[in-house]
């Protein structure tokens, strides 16, 4: 059929598949999940000695991508490795009757009940998820497992759908910071059994809800993920292998990956943070995420900077060794 006899929305849907095809890098078993949760900086790259106080808030900023605010305690790695086991295992859609919506009444308003409830969840079992996230399948780790997805879901996610810039205006003049969503990741955890075998179904929030709607959704391979060593490298490789025009990530961009401020830094602390993301990227390649890497340093003095180039170790399909490198946006 002829592009231009298609409607808009057609034409969109078209493009989206385009670009979805374009993108593919042959992954057998990714994680698909929103891109903002798979370019935030939300998750410290550490397991141990997290902040769990109640009144714990903090704002995330990767720019120009993402700017989130987590409140409740503060999420690490072993949060993060849990999500991606759930993404890997795919999220599925339901539709139920709302019991609220009446057709007799006029419904008006942003709280005005719809005749369907739309959920996103992912049903599995406790020996698929250990297995999804490189644990063993031992009924030992079932209660980690479950602590884990409890402490996400008392997590409080505000995101910022506006764009960086009119969140920085809005923050410079102590102002709420544009359109938003305020949202739980996980919404509920439920489970028959504590044999490996039973069923589980964990159900997302409105927010991951409204971003698979949206389609506004990405691939990350989560092999290499769950292969990688490196705390580090898991707060960096979901940002690398889903964006697939990028070759480089300046050191400031890690730095907001790993939930730190590079100019802030003591020199100590800039050069342990660039030891890190020397392992970070080795651990990449080990994992056989990049082929290759090398860093470059940019300026001198006061004003030197440090740039990690990379090769992905997966081109994308039908991209050729002569093509251009398109302009990185870190």
């Amino acid at each position: 059929m002829p592009r231009d006899t298609l409607t808009e929305r057609e034409r969109k849907r078209l493009d989206r598949f385009e670009k979805m095809q374009q993108n593919r890098r042959g992954r057998s078993s990714p994680s698909v999940m929103p891109s903002k949760l798979a370019r935030t900086a939300a998750f410290a790259p550490r397991k141990k000695n997290l902040i769990t106080d109640s009144n714990f808030k903090r704002v995330y900023e990767f720019r120009p991508h993402t700017v989130v605010e987590v409140s409740g305690r503060e999420l690490g790695s072993q949060h993060r490795d849990a999500l991606y086991a759930l993404f890997k295992l795919r999220a599925k859609r339901t539709e139920e009757p709302n019991p609220l919506y009446n057709p007799n009444i006029s419904q008006v308003g942003l709280k005005a009940p719809k005749p369907t409830l739309v959920y996103y969840h992912t049903i599995t079992t406790w020996r698929e998820i250990l297995k999804a996230s490189g644990r063993s399948a031992h009924v030992n780790n079932l209660g980690t497992v479950l602590r884990t997805f409890e402490e996400m879901r008392k997590v409080n996610f505000r995101v910022y759908t506006g764009t960086f810039d009119q969140y920085q205006a809005a923050s410079t003049r102590g102002r709420l910071a544009g359109p938003g969503f305020s949202d739980n990741l996980l919404n509920e955890i439920e489970w028959s059994g504590v044999e490996l075998d039973s069923p589980v179904r964990v159900r997302y929030g409105a927010w991951v809800k409204e971003m698979f709607e949206a389609k506004t959704l990405v691939s990350v391979d989560s092999e290499v993920y769950f292969k990688l060593k490196s705390d580090y490298a898991k707060s960096l490789w979901p940002a690398i292998d889903s964006q697939n025009n990028y070759t480089w990530i300046d050191v400031d961009a890690v730095a907001e990956l790993s939930g730190l401020d590079y100019a802030a830094l003591t020199t100590r602390q800039k050069v342990k943070l660039r030891e890190e993301t020397r392992q970070a990227f080795d651990d990449m390649v080990a994992a056989s995420g990049l082929s290759s890497w090398h860093c470059e340093q940019i300026g001198s003095g006061r004003v030197k900077s440090y740039r990690y180039h990379y090769v992905h170790a997966a081109p994308r399909q039908g991209v050729l060794e002569l093509d251009a490198p398109a302009d990185p946006l870190f």
